[in-house]
């Protein structure tokens, strides 16, 4: 029998165990800090179960790389930072018009340009949401200790599968680089989604963007046995560019929707103490870290703090936010931006005046000292 296996690993290294238990079978990246572990780890680990690894000549090839390795029915995989996610962007477009599952990692550093690389930053936020131009939806996962960026990771190949949609592993530096334990639950444990392959024969016409009842549009092999087109512009169900108004439209509402109204099935959080907070801490990534501290430590003095720790940010559950903090009198969003999801959140509750920002942005992991000196400042307001 099969049990369970106990590691002590980097947050990166959490990773790739986790897209390895995923099913992961083709990666394709350039190294660049602080994410270079996750490509070489699967350099070597990769091989070893089958798979397939290469090293492109830059970012935007290691995306384009993944793209054409998802079409031909791999589980996909590349892993970038700041500048290098920048340079996905584009490639990254294509894969939600073509509908083309596929898992970026991002492991963030502060910015713009190259920025300070060996530091951590969350800014990268906005940018996981809206980088690439255009209407679309986008799906965005993160967390704040080992056992979830495993657990995360593979979340998003089952989002990827179920939804043929790119799904952004948005981890930090803090988070990619500590230590700590990890547990590989046996394989089976955790349920695995696999890619849905259409029943339709040989021989018999395959409409490549025409949805089941279910919402979930099945996928032939490309260079199998159907031919059929894969464009980034719009296209129609047999994938063939339109620029019809009806045909536009209900492309758009449909890379949307398949999103957006499923933003319950996609929204994973974890809540510290909520249910009698007056004052509720927002946070997610290893930000959490420092406000799961100052919640803990506070508690234990009497004082009424709870945790809301977010592990969706995209698409952005604004009922879930506005439901945990409806009896809150204050609510401080710790992270380390100049407020992205702060923002959010305050677009979210009853009272956005009620709504603060707890922050750093010089690269420094933010501390639970940081973030009591902001809860006294707000307590001076008399708020």
């Amino acid at each position: 029998m099969t049990t369970s296996t106990v590691k002590f690993v980097q947050g990166n290294e959490a990773c790739v165990e986790g897209a390895l238990y995923a099913g992961l079978d083709f990666y394709a990246g350039y190294p660049i800090t602080p994410s270079t572990e996750v490509a070489e780890l699967l350099s070597k680990r990769l091989p070893q179960k089958g798979g397939k690894f290469i090293q492109m000549e830059d970012e935007i090839a290691s995306m384009c790389a993944i793209i054409g390795a998802s079409l031909t029915g791999h589980k996909v995989l590349t892993a970038t930072s700041g500048p290098g996610f920048s340079l996905k962007q584009e490639a990254l477009g294509y894969a939600i018009m073509a509908e083309i599952p596929c898992v970026v990692v991002n492991v963030q550093r502060g910015g713009p340009s190259t920025g300070i690389p060996t530091h951590v930053s969350q800014g990268d936020v906005n940018q996981a949401r809206w980088g690439t131009h255009g209407d679309h939806a986008m799906v965005v996962l993160t967390a704040s200790n080992h056992q979830d960026v495993f657990a995360m990771t593979v979340t998003a190949f089952n989002i990827a599968e179920t939804y043929r949609t790119p799904v952004i592993l948005l981890f930090d530096e803090v988070v990619g680089h500590m230590r700590e334990q990890l547990t590989i639950p046996a394989p089976g444990e955790i349920e695995l989604v696999e890619r849905l392959r259409t029943s339709v024969k040989k021989g018999v016409d395959y409409h490549p963007y025409l949805p089941r009842e279910d919402g979930r549009l099945p996928m032939s092999d490309f260079g199998g046995v159907h031919r059929y087109n894969v464009t980034g512009l719009y296209h129609d169900m047999w994938g063939f560019p339109s620029d019809n108004p009806k045909v536009v439209h209900g492309l758009i509402r449909h890379l949307v929707d398949k999103i957006e109204n499923n933003v319950h099935q996609m929204a994973h959080y974890k809540e510290y103490y909520l249910d009698d907070a007056d004052l509720v801490l927002i946070s997610y990534g290893s930000a959490a870290r420092s406000a799961l501290h100052v919640t803990e430590n506070l508690r234990a003095r009497g004082e009424r703090i709870g945790l809301l720790e977010l592990q969706t940010l995209w698409p952005f559950a604004a009922d879930i936010v506005a439901d945990k903090c409806a009896a809150a009198k204050n609510v401080v969003v710790v992270e380390m931006n100049t407020g992205h999801i702060c923002q959010m959140v305050r677009s979210a509750v009853a009272d956005p005046e009620r709504v603060f920002l707890a922050n750093r942005l010089d690269g420094v992991l933010i501390t639970p000292t940081d973030i009591k000196a902001q809860l006294r400042v707000i307590s001076g307001r008399g708020v």
